[in-house]
């Protein structure tokens, strides 16, 4: 770890968001997937039958960039998008067994990374942390799509 003092608190949660995104760089390379791919498989592991709609929301971007990432996660196998008979203009997304085979395994590996960079804080500091964080967000305007 480098000496480096940082002056600003928003300096300080890029860097611990930078840390946790560099944290997981290695176990979602192995899998040959981006943080946006392993982002919708994780997603759509806990939510069967999302709308892209709904992925578009999740990840904050979007449709016709959700409609490029499913298009390449389908051509490894990995989604499935069908079509609803009742609604042809909504499509739901299907992760397929591949897909979940891939991603098997994500919450724990984000989970170890969580408590990697937590470590150096007790239980109660990392409870007051993330109330803290809670106040903080509740007061902020939820991301809109782009």
């Amino acid at each position: 770890m480098s000496g480096l003092k940082r002056e600003s608190t928003l300096e300080l949660m890029r860097w611990v968001v930078w840390a946790q995104r560099r944290s997981a760089d290695d176990w979602i390379r192995e899998r040959g997937l981006t943080h946006e791919q392993s982002a919708v498989l994780a997603y759509l592991a806990q939510n069967p039958d999302a709308i892209q709609r709904d992925l578009a929301r999740a990840t904050r971007t979007s449709a016709p960039a959700v409609s490029r990432l499913l298009a390449g996660l389908e051509r490894r196998g990995l989604v499935e998008r069908r079509t609803q008979e009742d609604d042809t203009r909504s499509r739901r997304v299907h992760i397929t067994p591949a897909g979940s085979a891939l991603i098997q395994g994500f919450g724990e590996a984000m989970h170890h990374v969580e408590e990697t960079i937590l470590a150096p804080l007790d239980a109660a500091d990392q409870a007051r942390l993330h109330d803290l964080l809670e106040r903080i967000a509740s007061q902020l305007e939820p991301p809109s799509l782009p």
